[in-house]
């Protein structure tokens, strides 16, 4: 009996030392994109990420219903909604030195797209496949939506921790969950915002 008691114990214990106050990812930001819950560890100890919540939030843009703002300083992307309302995402951006703004189209949706990294990023990244067939490995995700001729687009991911950071060589990238949402909501001839 005294043994149970102090196995008891003991587990007791070990679930405190991980049932800490959920704590922000401090990356020297105000990312409120992904929070620690420590008391949910991974299989190597690692606290496990949860995602920005999706949510409809109200617009006073200037922007018509059925367009697309990316503000990279919120790291949040937004989808115009009729009635003053947008849907919000949470999104990774261009790390520094690749930022970007400006006006765009969408101009090509694919479903879990191929990739073939662009010629400039084989000169950065010579280690990176020449082509690969999309899938779940696939660093476009589930859905990507081309930005006019430009090399960027709004892509899943199969990274879900760099959706709030600024880690992409430009860009938007999000869950593959909100972008096969996105996905639906959007056509070819959408207008995409990149707000800095």
């Amino acid at each position: 009996m005294h043994s149970k008691l102090l196995a008891l114990a003991g587990a007791v214990a070990g679930l405190l030392a991980f049932s800490a106050p959920s704590a922000a990812i401090e990356d020297g930001s105000d990312n409120s994109a992904y929070f620690m819950r420590y008391e949910n560890l991974t299989g190597e100890g690692r606290p496990q990420i949860a995602a920005i919540p999706r949510e409809i939030v109200a617009w006073t843009g200037k922007q018509p219903a059925g367009s697309i703002v990316v503000s990279t300083s919120e790291r949040r992307l937004y989808f115009i909604l009729p009635g003053g309302q947008a849907v919000k995402y949470g999104v990774g951006v261009g790390r520094p030195g690749f930022e970007w703004s400006g006006t765009k189209v969408v101009s090509n949706k694919r479903e879990w797209p191929d990739w073939t990294p662009p010629s400039q990023m084989l000169r950065r990244r010579p280690d990176l496949p020449r082509h690969m067939k999309g899938g779940v490995d696939n660093p476009l995700g589930a859905r990507a939506m081309y930005l006019g001729s430009s090399l960027y687009r709004i892509h899943g991911s199969n990274e879900p921790e760099t959706i709030g950071q600024a880690v992409s060589s430009g860009c938007i990238r999000m869950t593959n969950e909100d972008v096969t949402d996105l996905y639906e909501r959007v056509k070819v001839g959408t207008r995409v915002t990149v707000l800095r």
